[in-house]
């Protein structure tokens, strides 16, 4: 990939899942509701799947899709430790592989999982594509990323206690993708009825040093290219936490979630009809008067 797209330092991700990997139960019950968000959405449709993929599910979407009767789960994680979370059961194919080199061939899966996994990738159109390649015709693809406004609060407080100590910014807080994005990455991949939605899980903390053992736990730490290399001034978190004052209920902290969900083009899905080809005006069914023509005044 061209220097142009390495927004993340992918080795430094790996060490941090890797551990990540003994204390993710820690941050499980997380995983587990943005998972559920995600499998909830097998049951809007009727097809069968057999063979699945599980993205960096940390050990827990894996399980849940041999519950659901699907009778081969790859589970592929960056980390080879990660990838073995838990100890694998029947079915379960635990893999180290990188979601930016993917060793799948092509109709290898009929359904793909990616619970907040793909956040992390430096060339994200070029990884959608190849998962496309790796499904088979009419397999289904879902997928949750943090979306922009995740960690707001967080990236806010330390911007500003930065810009005070230090007269400038370092990138601290993972950039996050829009909702506009969703689909258009989805269609510029391949996917056949591409749908972006968001989704939200309402997280509280205790405290703010509470929101940063999560994210250690969970492997999330700042992994950004263009992070400061330098020691950061000694005030700086203890400054930008201070200023994270839970309320009566806790420190709110939402998880907002870009949802991904498309199909792998298959001869039996429906398409649109061709231009032209409606055998009733739209006026005539609205019971309106058309205008605008699109003739010419003496034509």
């Amino acid at each position: 990939m061209a220097d142009a797209m390495q927004v993340f330092d992918r080795a430094l991700v790996r060490r941090r899942r890797d551990r990540a990997a003994g204390g993710i139960g820690a941050v499980a019950p997380i995983l587990e509701a943005a998972a559920a968000l995600l499998l909830d959405r097998l049951d809007d449709t009727t097809r069968r799947f057999h063979r699945a993929l599980d993205l960096g599910g940390r050990g827990v979407v894996a399980p849940a899709l041999r519950a659901r009767g699907i009778g081969q789960v790859v589970s592929m994680d960056l980390s080879a430790a990660m990838a073995r979370r838990p100890e694998p059961e029947e079915g379960i194919l635990p893999l180290a592989g990188d979601e930016e080199w993917l060793p799948f061939a092509p109709g290898s899966f009929d359904l793909v999982l990616a619970n907040l996994s793909l956040h992390w990738v430096n060339d994200l159109p070029g990884a959608l594509l190849q998962l496309r390649r790796a499904m088979a015709p009419d397999g289904l693809f879902l997928a949750s990323l943090p979306a922009l406004g995740t960690l707001q609060p967080l990236r806010e407080a330390l911007a500003r206690v930065e810009s005070e100590l230090r007269g400038g910014l370092s990138p601290r807080v993972s950039p996050f993708p829009e909702l506009r994005d969703g689909a258009a990455l989805l269609q510029r991949a391949g996917f056949a009825m591409p749908v972006a939605d968001r989704d939200r899980l309402d997280l509280r903390y205790r405290s703010p040093l509470a929101l940063l053992r999560d994210l250690r736990a969970a492997g999330e730490g700042n992994a950004v290219l263009a992070r400061d290399p330098r020691v950061p001034p000694r005030a700086l978190f203890p400054m930008a936490l201070a200023a994270l004052t839970p309320g009566p209920d806790g420190l709110a902290m939402p998880l907002e979630m870009l949802i991904l969900t498309g199909w792998a083009p298959g001869p039996d899905q429906p398409r649109p009809a061709p231009r032209g080809s409606a055998g009733l005006r739209l006026a005539d069914a609205l019971g309106t008067v058309e205008h605008g023509t699109g003739e010419r005044p003496g034509n």
